[in-house]
């Protein structure tokens, strides 16, 4: 198990791809706030599907992070994460500072990227600035990584569609692939927000999969059945304090009957929040 190559500066990642640049070699970049778990290693692994050279970003950073956010309690674990990235074969992983990536403080005024109007809705609409600090963050990152592929994860879903949507506007020459959400054996989506959990709490959360499940299991029925499954799976755990449960279309605009969609719901357990999605093969049911 070789160690990978530690980058902390903006010039030291570039001194550590410039031979695989000199080479010709393709590149592959997984972007990650660390406190990885194996969701993000699934990542790792289809990364190097993709490319010969896999990079791995690990940066909190603090522009996605709303007033009274949980930024200062985000767990860091670099050193777990760095042993189980040189475990998975990473080859670079860039660790920078938050001077490094914001060299006039993260609160000073300047070029950020819109998300436009998609940007303002679901999660946007509970963390009005949280996409903004994504994209800015991720085209820095990919400005200064100029990967061929970048490997996201589509628990994330909504951020998936807009760093997509991103790149197609900005020109950017980075194809952008999504990987589906590694989940516990009892159905509960990997995050590195689940460790805040208590054990009430994580019983409890069980019923955000089940909900999407039962969704999608009534998808032959159309939106009205989706969306009532879901619906009568979480009234059924009763003490949920649920932001959304939404069906959209892949790209979360407006559904078309008998075609793919997308079943989002988020919901807090005592102070933590969490999301979660899953796909839909709607039916010729009526739409709501």
């Amino acid at each position: 198990m070789s160690r990978p190559l530690v980058a902390a500066t903006r010039g030291d990642l570039d001194a550590a791809l410039a031979p695989a640049r000199a080479q010709g070699r393709s590149l592959a970049l997984v972007p990650t706030m660390g406190a990885l778990h194996e969701g993000h290693l699934a990542l790792v692994a289809r990364a190097r599907e993709l490319a010969d050279v896999v990079v791995v970003s690990v940066f909190v950073n603090p522009t996605q992070f709303g007033a009274g956010e949980d930024l200062d309690r985000y767990p860091r674990t670099w050193d777990a994460d760095l042993a189980a990235l040189a475990g998975a074969g990473v080859d670079v992983v860039f660790h920078p500072a938050v001077s490094e990536m914001y060299p006039d403080g993260p609160e000073a005024r300047g070029v950020t990227v819109d998300a436009g109007p998609l940007g303002g809705e679901l999660e946007g609409a509970v963390r009005p600035t949280h996409f903004r600090g994504v994209l800015t963050i991720v085209t820095k990152l990919l400005g200064l990584t100029r990967p061929d592929v970048a490997v996201f994860g589509e628990k994330d879903y909504q951020q998936l569609v807009l760093i997509r949507q991103a790149t197609r506007t900005l020109c950017m020459p980075v194809h952008v692939v999504g990987c589906p959400t590694i989940r516990e054996d009892d159905g509960l989506a990997l995050s590195s927000r689940n460790r805040y959990l208590t054990a009430d709490e994580r019983r409890r959360a069980l019923a955000l999969s089940r909900a999407l499940r039962a969704g999608a299991d009534a998808g032959a029925g159309g939106a009205d059945a989706v969306l009532d499954a879901a619906h009568t799976v979480l009234e059924e755990t009763g003490d949920l304090d649920v932001d959304y449960l939404t069906l959209r279309s892949p790209e979360l605009g407006e559904l078309v009957a008998g075609s793919e969609a997308r079943l989002l719901v988020a919901a807090r357990l005592g102070s933590t929040r969490l999301i979660d999605n899953i796909a839909v093969r709607l039916g010729a049911g009526e739409d709501r």
